[in-house]
């Protein structure tokens, strides 16, 4: 693992202007959560905010990325490219949002019921966002990744939904994805690359769960990721920076 780099207060602050950008549009973004809406017209319509700001879409030609935001529908569960495709009633869609601001980045996303949508559907939201809440509530000084880890794998698998293993979420700051991995699960590499946390660190928290196994699959398309078993998914993050008076939440409008 590399350097893990500390932010002072003043970088946290031009983070949180950033994220601040992020949290809009994913306010938008949930207005917009209606059937018959195309994902390319929501793709179209964050871009838009972003410009407002001054801000700079991050995704957009990322790794050869070819869209603004990913928006993944049903059983997707990352890396959706927006197309033509129109939601529907029922669907679940999650919308993944990074914005670049003056040099300083910020990412989130969260899965927005269409319409009327199944109970168990809105039980994997709800369980995914809890996931999400418990994973910021242990991003403490003097905590272990392990631990934070460890406690949203034993949130969501004692509800009776799965963690997906093949991606994770990550630090942030001056670059979209920085060190440390933060997995939403415990292994033996996670034990071994174990970190404390300390003031400054800013961390990408990102469970995605399933409604039914982990293993998932990539499409064609060379992007989207699906459940393999083709179960529900739901993907809630944000970007937090971990202070002495605990995590501070930098995604939010």
């Amino acid at each position: 693992m590399g350097r893990i780099s500390r932010k002072s207060p003043e970088e946290i602050e031009m983070m949180r202007e950033a994220g601040r950008i992020v949290g809009l549009i994913l306010e938008e973004m949930e207005q917009m959560a209606v059937p018959g809406m195309e994902t390319m017209e929501m793709d179209r319509r964050a871009a838009e905010i972003a410009r407002s700001f001054g801000a700079r879409m991050a995704f957009l030609g990322y790794h050869g990325f070819p869209a603004n935001i990913c928006v993944s529908i049903n059983e997707e569960v990352v890396h959706g490219i927006p197309s033509r495709r129109r939601l529907r009633e029922g669907d679940i869609v999650s919308v993944d949002v990074g914005v670049e601001m003056k040099g300083w980045y910020g990412d989130a996303a969260a899965t927005f019921p269409v319409g009327r949508i199944a109970e168990q559907a809105q039980r994997l939201l709800e369980v995914t966002k809890g996931a999400l809440r418990v994973g910021i509530e242990h991003a403490r000084v003097g905590l272990r990744l392990s631990q934070l880890a460890g406690a949203i794998q034993t949130y969501v698998e004692s509800r009776g939904f799965s963690v997906v293993k093949d991606y994770v979420g990550h630090g942030i700051g001056r670059r979209l994805h920085e060190e440390p991995r933060v997995p939403n699960f415990v292994d033996t590499s996670v034990i071994r690359n174990d970190v404390v946390f300390e003031a400054g660190f800013t961390l990408a928290i990102e469970p995605m769960v399933t409604a039914g196994g982990s293993k998932v699959r990539r499409l064609a398309d060379g992007w989207t990721v699906v459940t393999a078993d083709g179960s529900l998914s739901a993907h809630f993050e944000h970007t937090v920076a971990i202070t002495d008076k605990g995590a501070l939440i930098l995604t939010t409008p």
